[in-house]
């Protein structure tokens, strides 16, 4: 969807003519505010504009923005500016699951298009739009920041890394059901962002993962150890 046609639909759907943060939000507004130094409140507009998303069941309403602003002390235009500027910010209803998918070209060259494929499958729907039950939406993102366990996928705040079509499918399902989802992270077995053949340094760190392409390469024979001289005799040792 081009930025024309999302102002064209911000402008026909239907507002909240009000917003006011919880009681509970209240209380962390403060919090948060009172982290920057007088007369740098303005800094607070990202965590105040996210709070507010979370509470609008995730998007961001044209009256929540106006009342960060007042929050603030800032022009309206200036809060419209930063909430346009990132799509974090979601200036339209999502459904209940938010869906992003990178196709960027890392994730693209590792798949990203099987996932896309997966996702069309299980939720019926293209990018931009979203399901009938208002379960979940499906959008098309250029980067989540795990390039280096792509493709990735984010629904709501988790992500699912090193996919394929057949764990991304079943991660989508499990969330359509309301049944507990794979742990987010990796689904190839990978820690971190560890190489796909397991740890090459800091092995203490990495502690006992093994990935599952390495098992391909424990199969390899292993070379022989050099033998070692003693200090003390010179003689050789095994």
């Amino acid at each position: 969807m081009s930025d024309m046609d999302l102002r064209e639909d911000i402008k026909t759907m239907d507002q909240p003519e009000t917003f006011a943060f919880s009681p509970e939000n209240q209380a962390e507004v403060a919090a948060i505010v009172a982290k920057y130094p007088q007369g740098r409140q303005r800094s607070a507009v990202m965590p105040l504009l996210d709070m507010a998303q979370r509470q609008s069941s995730g998007w961001l309403p044209r009256a929540a923005m106006d009342h960060v602003a007042e929050l603030l002390g800032m022009p309206p235009v200036r809060v419209y500016e930063v909430a346009t500027f990132y799509t974090m910010y979601n200036l339209k209803p999502v459904g209940r699951l938010h869906v992003q998918i990178c196709t960027n070209v890392p994730c693209w060259l590792r798949g990203a298009p099987e996932i896309v494929r997966a996702a069309q499958d299980v939720l019926g729907v293209a990018f931009g739009q979203t399901t009938e039950d208002g379960a979940a939406t499906l959008t098309e993102v250029e980067c989540l920041g795990a390039c280096a366990n792509a493709p990735v996928m984010q629904v709501n705040d988790d992500l699912y890394e090193d996919l394929t079509y057949d764990t991304a499918k079943a991660v989508l399902e499990a969330l359509l059901k309301g049944e507990t989802p794979p742990i987010a992270g990796s689904q190839a077995g990978r820690r971190g962002a560890c190489p796909c053949h397991g740890a090459t340094t800091l092995k203490d760190l990495a502690g006992d993962y093994v990935a599952q392409d390495s098992v391909k390469e424990s199969a390899k024979p292993k070379a022989k150890a050099k033998t070692a001289k003693s200090a003390e005799a010179g003689k050789e040792t095994t």
